[in-house]
């Protein structure tokens, strides 16, 4: 079992590493109040190959692996979590396209969102009345005059107001999972109107809307993959994503505890720093110990996607328990902050407040569970 990084994975690292400290971190707060993150950004990003990491060279992308995917989502985290949540979603959508579709869609649409020409891409499966339960989908599609109509409402779609390009579930057959089929829309195709702006509790620099598909008419061209395989390609993103949330928990927890502890050396109280107290240095203790072991799992579950080898239950058992890590790590920083904790002169309260969603999206706790659970008991 080697630990050491190879020279892509420590070249991809330090790329976002540096991006991060120099352009994120130091403007996250003001892309929080503005509720956008500025397309020269987005564009620098993937000029860097941040928005490709792991889709193929010839194609835009920097083709450099998993692991090296989820070593710069820690590190574009540790600096942005908003600018995290748009990556991550670009990323995922482009691996999505280069896995189940055509010639014809990689090369316009996998090199748009790597290059940057998209601005992002999105992932459009969740409803209204369909959030950890895909089979209650109620979006359709029919085939009509040698096109696909969808007609019916999506929420919860982030960068769902700047993609390029959308990858849409819909109903094209029976009731359940067996009946969906997913389809590439592009952004301002008509009839696919984009909602409000969500106001959310955190990761308010990321766009999150709902939209709505009124006789949104696409060509016979625009189903990815197989009629009726929609839910096998939602698992398979949700799998890749699930990795990349994890490490998004990872970068978050990072930035916080690093300022924790800068805040436990400076802060004085009873003539010394609270560094020195015993229950801050255990409150810090814990946080470093239950983070390495997030990360650890993390890369565990990217090395098996790298290694082309069954990585479902470990994605799971990553994102799981990097989420609940991350939730404990910046609740700690947030304490030891003591009342500074909570106001906006220090980030600790908008990292508590961006990590709490980690929690729900790309799979709940609870479904990461059941997965779990699943796994262990086939044996």
């Amino acid at each position: 079992m080697d630990f050491e990084l190879n020279e892509t994975q420590t070249l991809v690292r330090d790329t976002a590493r540096q991006y991060a400290e120099r352009v994120l971190r130091p403007q996250a707060a003001a892309f929080e109040k503005a509720e956008k993150i500025p397309a020269e950004v987005l564009a620098e990003m993937a000029g860097l190959g941040l928005m490709g990491v792991n889709l193929p060279a010839a194609r835009g992308g920097a083709e450099a692996g998993p692991v090296s995917y989820a070593l710069a989502m820690m590190e574009v985290a540790r600096g942005c979590a908003s600018t995290a949540v748009t990556m991550a979603v670009t990323n995922m959508v482009g691996e999505v396209i280069e896995a189940f579709g055509t010639e014809a869609q990689r090369a316009q649409h996998v090199t748009a969102l790597a290059s940057g020409a998209y601005k992002a891409g999105a992932f459009a499966l969740s409803e209204p009345e369909a959030g950890s339960d895909p089979g209650a989908m109620r979006t359709t599609a029919t085939f009509e005059g040698g096109r696909w109509v969808l007609r019916g409402a999506k929420q919860w779609i982030t960068s769902g107001d700047i993609a390029g390009v959308f990858v849409v579930w819909a109903r094209t057959g029976a009731p359940g999972t067996a009946g969906l089929s997913a389809f590439l829309v592009e952004g301002g195709t008509p009839g696919l109107k984009v909602g409000h702006h969500e106001d959310k509790m955190g990761l308010r620099g990321s766009s999150t809307v709902p939209l709505s598909f009124d006789e949104c008419s696409v060509p016979e061209g625009a189903l990815l993959g197989s009629l009726g395989g929609g839910f096998k390609i939602a698992m398979m993103a949700l799998d890749g994503g699930r990795i990349g949330i994890g490490a998004q928990c990872v970068g978050v927890a990072t930035a916080a505890l690093e300022e924790a502890v800068a805040y436990a050396k400076d802060r004085q109280q009873f003539g010394k720093t609270i560094g020195e107290f015993q229950a801050v240095q255990w409150m810090l203790a814990d946080a470093k110990t239950e983070l390495e072991a997030a990360r650890l799992l993390v890369l565990r579950a990217a090395s098996l996607k790298e290694a082309r080898r069954p990585f479902s239950q470990e994605a799971s058992v990553a994102k799981l328990f990097a989420s609940e890590t991350a939730w404990r790590v910046v609740n700690r920083a947030v304490q030891v902050h003591g009342g500074y904790g909570y106001t906006r002169e220090f980030a600790a309260e908008r990292h508590l407040r961006d990590i709490r969603v980690a929690q729900i999206y790309e799979g709940t706790s609870e479904v990461q569970r059941i997965v779990i659970a699943r796994n262990l008991l086939r044996g």
